[in-house]
């Protein structure tokens, strides 16, 4: 994954967002109208559908390869892998699907008094898409070939609300490309943080998530808390499971049995991995 300039995800140009006139923005962490495209959101909008390494955690999958698929691999290409590509593609399209559909959207506004947005969806689904990556990462060449479909469905989502929000085509691509870049240095922050203590996690999460604008640190000790628990329930998952099925579920954000955190239960698939 190429490393883009150090950039604040949240300050990119691309949709000025509307706030509904219920919310005081005085209250809102980063929630700062962005100039661009006047776009008018339905409530809800993030319950629509498109799409029918931590401390501790495992250590990545070492395989061996032979000449000819590093030669491939380093044209680009991708070489044979222990599970046939059209199964992780489809365990890929799951796992994302969790990221959008499984997530309870409405607490994360609710208790990070985030606006009920574009720019907030992406965000909060931004955050659970990394932490798929980074479990499947550990998970050798074919967890890595699984990172790059979930991105690619990722954008095919995005680009898809885009168009049902009636975005000019031509400013969608053009943003799309501003987005990408934010995107990745997003990532590259949110990994230095899950690498670094609770300070460092918080002080990604507040340039990242927040935007720098979040006054209430109890905001940041949950969401940190929420990272650290949720990395910590993804790497006591299989992973021959998640590059099978790409079913995950995610833990509430505020949990109310902080037992049930304590072990997974191992999804179910037929011989096909489906």
């Amino acid at each position: 994954m190429s490393h883009h300039p150090w950039t604040c995800f949240c300050d990119f140009d691309y949709f000025r967002i509307l706030h509904w006139p219920q919310m005081s923005q005085s209250r809102v962490c980063g929630s700062e109208q962005i100039p661009g495209i006047d776009i008018q959101l339905n409530r809800k909008y993030h319950a629509t559908h498109k799409l029918s390494t931590t401390k501790g955690s495992p250590q990545p999958v070492e395989e061996k390869v032979g000449a000819f698929t590093k030669i491939i691999e380093a044209m680009g290409f991708t070489g044979p892998l222990k599970y046939s590509k059209w199964k992780i593609k489809i365990a890929a399209l799951r796992m994302y699907t969790s990221c959008v559909e499984k997530t309870d959207f409405e607490e994360f506004f609710l208790r990070c008094q985030m606006p009920d947005t574009f720019n907030s969806w992406f965000l909060i689904t931004l955050l659970h898409v990394w932490m798929c990556l980074v479990r499947m990462k550990q998970e050798g060449r074919s967890g890595k070939y699984m990172c790059r479909i979930i991105v690619h469905f990722m954008w095919e989502d995005v680009q898809q609300r885009g168009r049902v929000m009636g975005v000019n085509p031509y400013i969608l691509k053009k943003n799309m490309i501003l987005m990408t870049n934010h995107f990745y240095a997003a990532i590259l922050g949110y990994d230095e943080g899950i690498l670094s203590d609770d300070h460092g996690l918080a002080a990604a999460l507040w340039r990242t998530f927040f935007n720098g604008k979040c006054e209430d640190p109890r905001h940041l000790e949950l969401l940190v808390e929420y990272v650290r628990k949720q990395m910590q329930y993804l790497d006591s998952m299989n992973g021959e499971d998640l590059l099978l099925t790409g079913e995950v579920s995610w833990r509430p954000l505020v949990e109310k049995n902080p037992q049930s955190i304590l072990k997974p239960h191992s999804p179910t698939y037929n011989d096909e991995g489906l």
